[in-house]
Order: C-alpha cells, then sequence, then structure tokens
C-alpha cells in the first residue's frame, strides 16, 4: 500500500456479540460504511471462537476440542466441519452486505505465535513446545490462510482486503510466559529473530494492508514494524509513556496505528471527544504534527466486542465513528 492511500477513519477488532451471522454483518456494515469487517461470533460455541475458526481454515491439519482446549487430530471430525460450516455462513452473511461494495474490508485470523501457543500438541503440550510443530503449524495456516482471502476477494470482488492477525499471546511467547500443559511451568521463550520470520511468513501469502492486533500490555511495535505491517492495533490504556520512542519511529516509518479507545465492554461512553483527548495528548508528547494524525490514526473499540450487550456493541461502532470524526476535524 503507498504512503498516500487514505485509510478509513475507525472500524472494530472483529468480535462481536450473539449467535446471528446476518444481524453482524449488518451491524459490521451499517457502523463502518467505508470499513467493514467479517465479524466473529464466539457466542455460538467453540469453532466460532478465535482458535477454532483459524483452524478451521488450516491445510492439511486437524483438531478437535478437548475440555482444556483445541488439540490436533489425524483427520478433520465434527468440531473442525462446524468450524468451516460458520465461517461459510459468515462468508455468506457479508456477501449479501456487501453487493456492489468497493472500499477496504478487514479480515481477521490468529496468528501463528497465539495459535501455536494456544494449539495442543496430541500429547497435550502446546505447540509451542516444538519447534518443528511450529514450524508445520505457520506452513498450514499460510496455505490455509491463501485459499480463505482468495475466496473472499472471490465473493466481495470489489473490496480491498485488510488483513488482521490476532496474536494476544505474542508478549508471552517473547517473553516465555506461556504456560505448560501442567501448568508448573512456562515454555521457553521464542527468538525474537524466529517471531519475525515466523509472521513474515504469514504476511507474505496476503499482497494487500495487514495489521497486527495485540490487546494484551508492552506490544512490540518495533518487531512488528520489522515484520512488514502497516499497521498495529493495541489497547490505548496499556500504552505507557516507555512506548513513545517507538510509537513515534513507527509514525514516521509510515506505520497506522489502530487505537482502541473505546471500551470493549458495557461502560459509560464520554463525548467522542473525550475518547481521543489521549490521542491528542500522544501527539503532542511525541512532538507530531497535528496534520498528520488523522491520516495516521484509526479509532477502534480496545478489543473485541464479544463480552458486550448488543446494545452496547452497536453503540460502541457508532461513537468509534464519530470520535475519528471528532479527531479529523480538531486534531490539535
Amino acid at each position: 500500500m503507498t504512503e498516500s492511500t487514505p485509510w478509513p477513519a475507525a472500524t472494530a477488532i472483529g468480535s462481536l456479540p450473539g449467535t446471528d451471522a446476518r444481524e453482524a454483518a449488518k451491524s459490521t456494515t451499517g457502523s463502518f460504511e467505508d470499513f467493514p469487517y467479517l465479524a466473529e461470533l464466539p457466542a455460538r460455541g467453540p469453532g466460532a471462537d478465535m482458535t477454532g475458526r483459524t483452524i478451521g481454515l488450516l491445510a492439511e491439519l486437524y483438531a478437535h476440542v478437548e475440555p482444556s482446549g483445541w488439540r490436533v487430530s489425524d483427520r478433520p471430525g465434527r468440531d473442525t466441519r462446524r468450524a468451516r460450516s460458520w465461517m461459510g455462513e459468515d462468508l455468506d452473511a457479508l456477501e449479501e452486505f456487501t453487493q456492489g461494495y468497493e472500499g477496504f474490508l478487514k479480515v481477521q485470523v490468529t496468528g501463528p505465535w497465539t495459535l501455536s501457543a494456544a494449539l495442543e500438541l496430541r500429547g497435550g503440550e502446546a505447540a509451542l513446545s516444538d519447534p518443528g510443530a511450529t514450524r508445520d503449524l505457520t506452513a498450514s495456516l499460510a496455505e490455509g490462510l491463501r485459499a480463505h482471502l482468495a475466496e473472499v476477494r472471490r465473493r466481495i470482488p470489489g473490496a480491498r482486503v485488510v488483513l488482521q492477525l490476532d496474536e494476544p499471546s505474542l508478549t508471552a511467547v517473547l517473553s516465555g510466559r506461556v504456560r505448560s500443559a501442567s501448568g508448573y511451568r512456562t515454555y521457553r521463550a521464542v527468538d525474537r529473530q524466529l517471531v519475525e520470520s515466523g509472521l513474515r511468513e504469514i504476511l507474505a501469502v496476503h499482497d494487500g494492508p495487514a495489521l497486527v492486533h495485540s490487546c494484551a500490555p508492552d506490544v512490540p511495535f518495533a518487531l512488528l514494524r520489522r515484520a512488514g505491517v502497516d499497521a498495529v492495533s493495541f489497547d490505548f490504556s496499556l500504552l505507557t509513556e516507555r512506548d513513545d520512542e517507538v510509537l513515534g519511529e513507527a509514525v514516521e516509518s509510515g506505520t497506522r496505528l489502530f487505537t482502541g479507545v473505546v471500551p470493549g465492554t458495557d461502560s459509560p461512553l464520554s463525548d467522542p471527544a473525550g475518547s481521543v483527548m489521549g490521542v491528542r495528548a500522544l501527539w503532542r508528547r511525541l512532538g507530531l504534527s497535528p496534520a498528520i494524525l488523522s491520516q495516521a490514526v484509526v479509532v477502534t473499540p480496545s478489543c473485541g466486542l464479544a463480552g458486550a450487550s448488543p446494545a452496547y456493541a452497536r453503540a460502541a461502532m457508532a461513537h468509534c465513528a464519530r470520535a475519528a470524526r471528532s479527531l479529523a476535524d480538531h486534531p490539535e
């Protein structure tokens, strides 16, 4: 994507409350007319959750649900088929509500490192415990994602597809804080160059804009920028002044910031200008030009909205759009 291409001003992260795919597609396309997304509905159960949904996309790698979570299988079973069926329903609904649409459209999948931390091998340990298994999982994800993106483009040919990798466990993977199956120990920290390489392998299958989302503390902004992302999505409330330098470098290099400033669960909403007050303060602190603020920032909820009430989820998405307009109209 070129530096001059304007990004839409607001969108949401991915998940919504409820179980109705048509209602979700109607909400995302209505709330964000220039940046809708393929919604996730984890309330439907295993296979609609972030991990299961992505497992359903994997190429020649299957899993089923155990009491402890998703575990590798020899063949596709009921859980994999259910995940694929729900994805098909979601795509059908989105296609229905995007007839003739031309513009940005976001799709989300679990990134390779969070997936490696969540998916269990046959013995019960996470794939993260085995470098060979992690490599195989990353390759399977890359191949499955390539087919998924092609399907999205076939159904919505006017879309400029934006790929979002959900990596909430990335910081824990880098710092050696992912717990083993027993819970009594943690897996060894993964080398940062290896993490960067795995992300780059997944990003390489997509020829459009891409971002990584994490609503955990200590997002590795510099690593993500080196991996080649166009944007980073994060919970704005978790930033500290330690992040200032890498944030400034990211913006100056052209990386967009998806700033999660609207709470993801039912909360009182301030006026739209108040929601982005912290973003303006950050800009002043970084010494960046107000003129580039609305070009560099996309306003979002802090994380997914699956834990919110349906009414609040709709209000939060509308609030993001209004807050983004406030930021564009009054950057200083």
